[in-house]
């Protein structure tokens, strides 16, 4: 283990410049929609209101982009859906900080601002606008890989709590309708990772075309440790792989937990492990997908 470990910081180090611009401190905002957000037309011009930790009136959905150093970049992106139970954006802790942890293992991070479906006086749904957001955010970084110093075949995605119902809705479910004409990339992510992932979604049903899985929950998280149960089960049983982390004497949102628990402190970790094992860090990586 601590070989392994050894070999994957002295491959990140020995990884050549990517072409997008290192910014450790902020990152820089990409509308979603250059033109402006199918059905928020009426509202686009209110802005988004924060309050501590989290961003809520979202009616111009963005990706804020974090590029690695570029001494340690290695090509791949993934695209991260901040939980908030549809009501609000868990942006401090689940957007801007796990960035940095993804930056520092040399991926390019890309963090979304979706349209909330539960926020008072919402007209928006989880399974079309929130859903639909996502998938524009995948098609988007995809369209522009070149441009972010990515591989296009190595963009996952990954969500906290509600946005990892946006996952599952994306990854292991069947797109509603046929694409829109202009639609030229694929939304389907190449790999997906979902920590303490809520119900919606479940029972999958396109988990036979699945892209491979990371999944890790509490295990008294009274919320979301059945679901991830669930889905880690249907994938398993589908041959995607899989893996899952029930952590013990977790709740929700462990992520956000001051415990003293080795497990809890270093569960981002058993997350590296998983990209390295699957190749997914590696620059020279063969995966194609099957888009």
């Amino acid at each position: 283990m601590i070989l392994r470990r050894l070999a994957l910081a002295f491959a990140l180090l020995a990884a050549t410049p990517a072409a997008a611009q290192y910014q450790p401190l902020h990152g820089t905002v990409i509308p979603l929609y250059p033109n402006g957000a199918p059905g928020s037309e009426a509202r686009r011009n209110e802005p988004e209101t924060a309050q501590d930790y989290w961003i809520a009136n979202v009616h111009n959905p963005s990706l804020t982009w974090f590029a690695p150093d570029p001494h340690h970049a290695n090509g791949a992106a993934i695209i991260i859906f901040p939980g908030g139970a549809h009501r609000q954006l868990v942006w401090t802790t689940e957007a801007l900080n796990f960035a940095r942890t993804l930056n520092r293992m040399g991926i390019t991070v890309f963090a979304l601002k979706y349209r909330l479906a539960r926020e008072p006086g919402s007209t928006y749904t989880i399974e079309g606008t929130a859903a639909g957001d996502a998938r524009q955010a995948v098609r988007l970084v995809r369209a522009n890989a070149a441009q972010y110093g990515i591989d296009p075949h190595r963009i996952g995605v990954m969500g906290f709590s509600a946005g990892g119902e946006l996952v599952t809705l994306i990854a292991d479910n069947p797109e509603p309708g046929p694409p829109r004409p202009d639609d030229r990339e694929s939304a389907r992510p190449d790999f997906q990772i979902l920590i303490f992932p809520g119900p919606l979604g479940l029972p999958a049903r396109a988990v036979a075309g699945a892209p491979p899985a990371f999944l890790a929950a509490g295990s008294r998280d009274e919320c979301c440790a059945t679901p991830t149960v669930q889905l880690y089960e249907q994938l398993r049983a589908a041959g995607v792989p899989a893996e899952l982390h029930m952590f013990a004497e977790a709740g929700h949102a462990f992520n956000l937990d001051e415990s003293n628990r080795l497990a809890i402190i270093h569960w981002p970790d058993r997350l590296a492990d998983w990209l390295a094992d699957g190749g997914w860090l590696d620059q020279h990586s063969n995966h194609e997908s099957g888009r």
